[in-house]
């Protein structure tokens, strides 16, 4: 997939001509925890990615914002069976990539203009279940079913808001999901 605005791409190892052949610069371990690393130290001088919810598993995406446009909206992808199949967020007019996999039934949360998303509910089994989503002005969205481990995200400092999204997905949808905070 091509990376869309506020894209990262982490490159895969590669191979030195010195190495013998099939064996990489890095291990897949070091590999992941270098990425993990690397999305920290950004995460880490904007905002906070205080936690991820969900078991994990498979290919990583973030969402965030790349310019001085806010957050106006979040489409959420549900398939037949009720497991969040892909996401999409939604900065001033234009949608981000959707990460994920393909199909599902869309949903969508649009924003009023100076309303902003304050807290997160979710449940997660093998996979992202359900997602309530609450806003500044008392307005609360749920997407998907009602089964699973619950988790409760919210900002590490008053008046910060929903600024980004992020998480892993494989074969049947998201297995994971966490949220930045900044301010507005």
């Amino acid at each position: 997939m091509e990376g869309g605005p506020g894209t990262i791409r982490i490159p895969s190892a590669r191979t030195r001509p010195q190495d013998p052949p099939g064996q990489g610069l890095l291990t897949p371990q070091l590999e992941t925890m270098l990425l993990w690393l690397t999305l920290a130290l950004l995460w880490s001088s904007t905002c906070w990615a205080d936690e991820t919810f969900g078991p994990g598993g498979g290919t990583y995406f973030m969402i965030s914002k790349n310019n001085e446009d806010e957050l106006t909206g979040i489409r959420v992808f549900i398939g037949p069976v009720g497991l969040i199949k892909s996401i999409q967020v939604r900065y001033g007019s234009s949608w981000s990539e959707k990460y994920g996999i393909p199909g599902g039934k869309s949903y969508e949360l649009l924003l009023q203009p100076g309303e902003h998303i304050t807290r997160i509910f979710g449940r997660y089994r093998k996979f992202i279940q359900r997602l309530t989503i609450y806003t500044s002005r008392g307005n609360k969205t749920s997407f998907g079913k009602e089964v699973g481990k619950g988790f409760f995200a919210t900002p590490s400092q008053n008046r910060k808001v929903l600024i980004g999204v992020y998480g892993q997905y494989r074969l049947y949808g998201l297995t994971s999901i966490g949220f930045l905070w900044d301010y507005p």
